[in-house]
């Protein structure tokens, strides 16, 4: 696993990584694909990068570790968070499912109302389990997910490894880089005030929903960033990935529709160091929120932009999500039909990896200056894992609650996976649990 690791390192920094141990075995979760590799690579880099942040600070970092049954449950953490002991409730809506098409398999994702609707709008059924399968199962795969597509809506056709290297935005996101990390504007070299915290005094502010910008959110909370998340009063949420990802973050409301909260966005933006946000790309931008309108709002913020399809080719801009991604890019096949990874990996590895980039953007800014932006995307933390090859698919049994921690929250009291990824000069800690959404002022702390 070393060698992944000085990969990942290279991806980001073309250089040679710091002194680092990777303990454990890729057996700790199941499936041919080695997920348990991708995701304690992913987490060591995001901790050698927060390494690299405590060395500019005149603090020497230590050897990182990593271990992989940590880095397993920190992949599926959302699935062992518990709240006054009891689990999370399922994750997935009545109707988000795969479903026999006439022709193959289609998975159609409908966890928020705008999102069934399109698939009932784009289907002509109501929202009904019956009625939907027996619509899907009519049709071909391609003609449903163009459909629901179409619709504004978000569904994938389960595509074989082949299709999808022959496919024009498979071919756009072989063409494109793990981690674009680039200047995209001139700005003097940052100045940190003391901390013996690799992101002490670093203000975040987090634009994203599930899964992979909220856990890069959490990762940077974790090393020492004040992490504001802003979402809407009306916009649905997934409560049981919330209270998981939230860790170590404050919670503000801001109605981007209205003149008023944009302006308050600009406000924000104007005292942030790290901009991270998952809307599509073009979203932003739309409503005044580009990457020059960022970098002249903020003369050295770095901007983490987060996609499904990356940010190149005919699917640029559509809706997508990991168990989507899974579907179209041939990870999940099976000649029997959808076989998915173990856990939501493409979430949970591009988030480490996205917080990987900020930390080094960071570094960057300090050393040479600049606004520099990142850009990643679950289909290219895709492309990346399957380029690792194979393992035996058989897992052994894992047990967690060493890795286990308790803390309040607003939700009642936590039993979490803690922090992954180790560093002695400054072991990463969430300093609060999650918080209820919209608690806090839409501001930055003094």
């Amino acid at each position: 696993m070393r060698e992944i690791v000085e990969g990942v390192w290279d991806a980001l920094t073309g250089s040679t990584p710091g002194p680092f141990e990777l303990t454990g075995t890729e057996a700790v979760l199941p499936g041919p694909y080695r997920v348990a590799a991708a995701a304690t690579a992913s987490i060591a880099a995001a901790t050698l990068a927060a390494g690299e942040m405590l060395r500019v600070r005149g603090i020497e970092p230590g050897v990182v570790t990593a271990d992989t049954r940590h880095a397993a449950a920190a992949f599926h953490s959302e699935q062992l968070l518990r709240v006054d002991g009891v689990g999370a409730e399922p994750v997935w809506a009545p109707l988000s499912a795969n479903y026999k098409a006439a022709d193959g398999w289609v998975r159609l994702h409908c966890n928020y109302p705008r999102h069934e609707a399109a698939v009932c709008w784009g289907l002509g059924v109501p929202g009904a389990l019956g009625a939907v399968a027996k619509a899907v199962a009519g049709r071909s795969a391609r003609e449903v997910e163009h459909a629901v597509v179409s619709a504004g809506g978000a569904a994938a056709e389960l595509r074989s490894p082949e299709d999808w290297a022959a496919h024009p935005q498979g071919e756009a996101v072989a063409a494109l880089p793990l981690v674009s990390l680039e200047p995209v504007a001139d700005a003097p070299k940052r100045t940190l005030f003391y901390s013996d915290r690799p992101l002490g005094g670093i203000r975040v502010l987090e634009l994203t929903h599930v899964l992979a910008g909220p856990v890069a959110g959490r990762v940077l909370a974790a090393h020492g960033a004040d992490v504001l998340h802003v979402g809407a009063a009306h916009l649905p949420r997934v409560e049981a990935l919330v209270r998981d990802t939230n860790q170590g973050k404050r919670s503000a409301f801001v109605a981007l529709d209205t003149e008023g909260g944009r302006a308050r966005l600009k406000k924000l933006i104007s005292r942030a160091d790290v901009l991270v946000q998952s809307f599509r790309p073009g979203a932003l931008e739309r409503i005044g929120f580009g990457t020059e309108e960022l970098a002249s709002l903020r003369p050295g913020l770095v901007i983490a932009d987060l996609s499904a399809y990356g940010w190149e080719g005919p699917w640029a801009r559509r809706r997508g999500f990991d168990s989507l991604v899974q579907m179209s890019n041939g990870m999940a096949f099976s000649p029997d039909g959808p076989s998915p990874l173990p856990v939501q990996a493409l979430d949970h590895a591009t988030g480490w990896l996205t917080a990987a980039a900020v930390l080094t953007a960071l570094h960057r800014q300090v050393t040479d200056g600049g606004t520099w932006r990142a850009r990643l995307s679950l289909a290219g933390t895709g492309r990346w894992l399957d380029s690792l090859g194979r393992k035996d698919p058989a897992a052994v049994d894992v047990e967690y609650g060493d890795l286990m921690e308790e803390a309040d929250s607003g939700y009642g009291r936590l039993t979490r996976v803690r922090m992954a990824g180790g560093l002695p000069g400054a072991e990463p800690y969430w300093e609060f649990g999650t918080r209820e959404p919209g608690v806090d002022k839409p501001t930055w702390t003094p």
